[in-house]
């Protein structure tokens, strides 16, 4: 039996600091983020929309939305796999992202990915 569903988007994700970009004194951390984004579905799907959820650690949110990623709408096709880096900034040396992705597939059904909450962090800050 075949369990694979027409709308299935596996998401990973990789982080980093960016010391060279970064003032601590004035209280600026900027992070770069690398998102993988792998059409797991039966049927093909274009990533047209995000919506980011980003809070710093003293709890305060900022909401990003917009087309695509990075200027770009991609297509995938089952099993393929579309990556990205992009980057963020916080007032704090750490914080969090989430946020889904807005999916169309060919018939013009769109559905949303979840992107997992993921933390940005300075090294050596979290245990």
């Amino acid at each position: 039996m075949d369990d694979k569903t027409d709308h299935d988007i596996a998401i990973d994700i990789a982080t980093r600091y960016l010391p060279e970009q970064s003032k601590p004194d004035e209280e600026l951390y900027y992070f770069a983020y690398t998102i993988g984004i792998r059409n797991e579905g039966s049927v093909p799907a274009r990533l047209i929309g995000r919506r980011w959820l980003i809070v710093d650690a003293i709890g305060f949110p900022r909401e990003v939305t917009g087309e695509g990623v990075i200027g770009e709408q991609p297509r995938l096709r089952p099993g393929e796999r579309f990556e990205y880096t992009s980057s963020t900034f916080f007032k704090t040396p750490f914080g969090t992202m989430e946020g889904s992705y807005t999916m169309r597939t060919d018939d013009g059904t769109e559905f949303q990915a979840q992107i997992p909450q993921f933390v940005l962090c300075i090294p050596r800050m979290l245990h």
